[in-house]
């Protein structure tokens, strides 16, 4: 069972209930278990020896979950093969893969967190009132640290882009 956290994150101005830890730069990442497929798992220790950004949305078919996705995928070309970023939700694996086609998400990894919760519950973003993720980012370095985290304090609200993008750029 996960721990209850009170937490400054809201949606639409009303408070909700994060469940996990809340992840500190200096952590070491908490290990998981999201499905890239129906059958196929993916776990940190899957992801490669680069820095990862962990970009964390509530449901990629809204329109703050879309933009966020997107800007990230546009993003990663220019941060070049030394930097993975992998999109959680808690959408089902065929509706991610449907919407990655749709909208050209190409350069980035989406995952869901569906069936384990394991990823909300260990980045302490899964909101306990939805059982959906709350808007959040993490940069991970090569060694699996985190280096940067912003749970977005209104999740209908896009996250600091620029400092996430930055975060990683200086660990390559």
């Amino acid at each position: 069972m996960s721990e209850l956290r009170n937490s400054t994150v809201k949606m639409r101005g009303n408070a909700i209930t994060l469940l996990g830890p809340e992840i500190k730069v200096g952590d070491k990442a908490p290990d998981f278990t999201v499905h890239e497929s129906l059958n196929k798992t993916l776990t940190l220790g899957d992801l490669s020896n680069k820095v990862k950004i962990f970009n964390v949305v509530l449901s990629i078919d809204t329109p703050v979950c879309d933009k966020q996705t997107r800007k990230f995928n546009e993003e990663a070309a220019s941060l070049g093969d030394d930097v993975e970023i992998v999109t959680f939700s808690v959408d089902l694996p065929f509706a991610l893969s449907r919407y990655c086609g749709a909208a050209g998400i190409d350069k980035i990894k989406t995952v869901s967190d569906y069936k384990e919760l394991s990823f909300g519950n260990a980045y302490g973003v899964l909101i306990d009132e939805f059982k959906l993720l709350a808007r959040a980012i993490f940069v991970v370095d090569k060694d699996n640290i985190i280096k940067y985290v912003e749970y977005v304090a209104e999740v209908t609200e896009e996250p600091n882009y620029d400092s996430a993008l930055e975060a990683a750029k200086n660990l390559i």
